[in-house]
Formats: structure tokens, sequence, C-alpha cells
């Protein structure tokens, strides 16, 4: 058997990286309604600033968990704040009516 030596700080990436492939892959055998994303994911995923996300909190418009200091947002609540504020102009409207 051969051994690969690598530093610690890297080794510890290696593991954080196959965590975080780990709980994505559990997420996925999941109904949306148990998924839960943290506060990093949100922002990332809807490409805001920490600053917006925690004025959304503190004016109740999307709703989220609180675990001690970590934010935690329910997948379908992210989907359906997305959905409600999700404006569609009326070329885009009418084109979707017609297709139908």
């Amino acid at each position: 058997m051969e051994a690969i030596i690598i530093p610690k700080d890297q080794f510890q990436d290696l593991i954080s990286k196959v965590n975080t492939i780990h709980l994505q892959v559990i997420n996925l055998h999941k109904r949306p309604e148990e998924v839960l994303i943290d506060n990093t994911e949100f922002i990332e995923y809807l490409h805001l600033s920490k600053r917006t996300a925690q004025t959304w909190r503190d004016e109740k418009r999307i709703p989220f968990i609180q675990i001690g200091a970590k934010i935690y947002y329910k997948l379908t609540d992210v989907l359906k704040f997305i959905e409600q504020n999700t404006t569609r102009s009326s070329t885009f409207e009418a084109r979707s009516n017609a297709e139908r």
C-alpha cells in the first residue's frame, strides 16, 4: 500500500469538501420542504450582500430559522419568496398566454 502525505490544512480542506458533498447528496434525497440552506448558501444563491439578507429577515420578508448564531432557510420558503417577488413584463405574459 502506498501512503500519500499532505499538509494538515490541505487535509482539513479536503475533509470539509467531502462533508459538503455528502450533505448535498443527502439533500438530493429529501423532499424540498425538508432541505435547509444556511445563510451563506442563501446569499450566494440570490447574489445578495449579508446586509440585504439581514434587512429582509428584520423586515420579516423571508422566514428563517436561527439556531445559536447560525441562520437557516427552508428551501421551499426561498423558492416561494422568489416566486412572490418575480415580476413579469406584459410582453412576456402575453407571449406565455398565446402559447397556451
